[in-house]
């Protein structure tokens, strides 16, 4: 058993006081708070270590290179992927989830197909538009059944010998909705469709297996499993990635460059020109350490249960809706009430010192299939407690007494 108040101390940020009150974070699906280790780590790379990586022969240069790759290996192995060179580092989910789209502008061709579904983030959805607009593939897209969970009766039913990608969430980041991402990986695969899964909202709370799981390209950030902002990850299988269109060019992925002609470097560093987040990538190691030494199962148990008293409250409130009933859930909860507008109840629980997100949480057509604008989401993570949601709770009775 984990223990939570000793946890609690490890993150600096849960001693602050927002409006005179202690903070209560439960924002964690847009970024987790950062432990005072990977702090440090970012810390002393710039104070003692600081240099650019590859190619310096100085001592400094040296040892960032060392520390730089020695994260590559730690992902690596975090999430079981075959080896250390299907780990490219990118500025986050987004970036990683846009060089794949980018690099099947060339490979899609007229008729051929892409699946996304109605659970996805813009960011796994805006992509794959342009991407079918420049080559002229379709875009196909799996509904959203009432209860969060997708069709996978329309997504069997659409799959075709055509279908060339299939471009999915692990983990929805408006409604909690863990998909069955090995049923959906081992049924594209039947038709020789390759598999993206955007794995932001997974990381940390769910064990991952890249061999097992078998997609062929998994997308990550580093500040939503406590590591710095602007460091990303995309795995991709080394027999893909070794022969897949480059996304952006200059220097560290040449192998040689004439005015004639220029030949780029093999796989990692073929997808990761210019100088990189090397302090970020040095923090995400740290982050990597301190999941490992509470253990993912270990964090994936407590959030459950936070997550089951936080429903059994809420649904006691009359006029309380909570979106998406999955029984397959991460800890992650979008509600409204009747008559209150959810930015309104975001701006009351921030004077109270309780930070929640408010709005379409970039998830637009998930608005649009249960007809509001947008939702209340609380998201939790290891540091929560029971207490700090029996507060919150108290407070939305406040705030629902306040404005009826």
């Amino acid at each position: 058993m984990l223990d939570i108040l000793n946890i609690r101390e490890c993150f600096p940020i849960l001693q602050e006081k927002i409006n005179g009150e202690n903070l209560i974070y439960f924002d964690n699906g847009a970024t987790t708070q950062k432990p005072k280790s990977v702090i440090d780590t970012v810390s002393k790379f710039y104070k003692q270590k600081n240099a650019n990586i590859h190619r310096g022969v100085h001592f400094l240069s040296s040892h960032a290179t060392e520390e730089f790759e020695n994260t590559r290996s730690s992902v690596s192995e975090f999430i079981g992927a075959a080896n250390s060179n299907e780990i490219i580092f990118t500025k986050g989910t987004t970036d990683s989830i846009n060089l794949v789209a980018n690099g099947y502008k060339s490979i899609l061709k007229k008729g051929d197909d892409v699946i996304i579904s109605e659970l996805e983030h813009h960011s796994n959805i805006v992509p794959w538009q342009i991407c079918c607009q420049v080559s002229g593939a379709n875009l196909k897209v799996i509904p959203l059944k009432e209860n969060g969970e997708l069709d996978l009766t329309y997504f069997q039913k659409i799959l075709s010998k055509n279908t060339k990608l299939v471009a999915i969430s692990h983990v929805s980041n408006t409604l909690g909705t863990i998909n069955p991402i090995q049923e959906i990986i081992a049924a594209s695969h039947k038709f020789g469709a390759k598999v993206l899964i955007d794995g932001a909202q997974a990381m940390s709370h769910i064990n991952l297996n890249m061999e097992e799981i078998g997609a062929d390209y998994y997308c990550f950030s580093g500040h939503k499993m406590y590591g710095p902002t602007g460091v990303g990850v995309l795995y991709g299988k080394e027999s893909i990635l070794n022969d897949f269109p480059i996304y952006q060019s200059g220097g560290e992925m040449i192998e040689k460059v004439s005015l004639k002609k220029t030949t780029y470097a093999k796989i990692p560093h073929k997808f990761e020109a210019g100088t990189p987040n090397i302090a970020g990538v040095v923090g995400l190691n740290e982050a990597i350490k301190f999941i490992n030494g509470l253990g993912v199962s270990n964090i994936k148990s407590h959030e459950d249960s936070l997550l089951h008293h936080l429903t059994e409250k809420l649904i006691k409130i009359d006029g309380l809706k909570i979106y998406g009933s999955s029984q397959n859930k991460a800890a992650i909860l979008s509600f409204n009430i009747d008559g209150l507008h959810h930015y309104d109840i975001g701006v009351l629980l921030d004077k109270m010192g309780i930070a929640i997100r408010t709005g379409h949480h970039c998830t637009q057509p998930i608005m649009e299939k249960y007809n509001i604008l947008g939702t209340a989401r609380v998201s939790l993570s290891v540091y929560n407690t029971i207490e700090e949601i029996d507060y919150f709770i108290s407070a939305i009775q406040r705030i629902k007494n306040m404005l009826s």
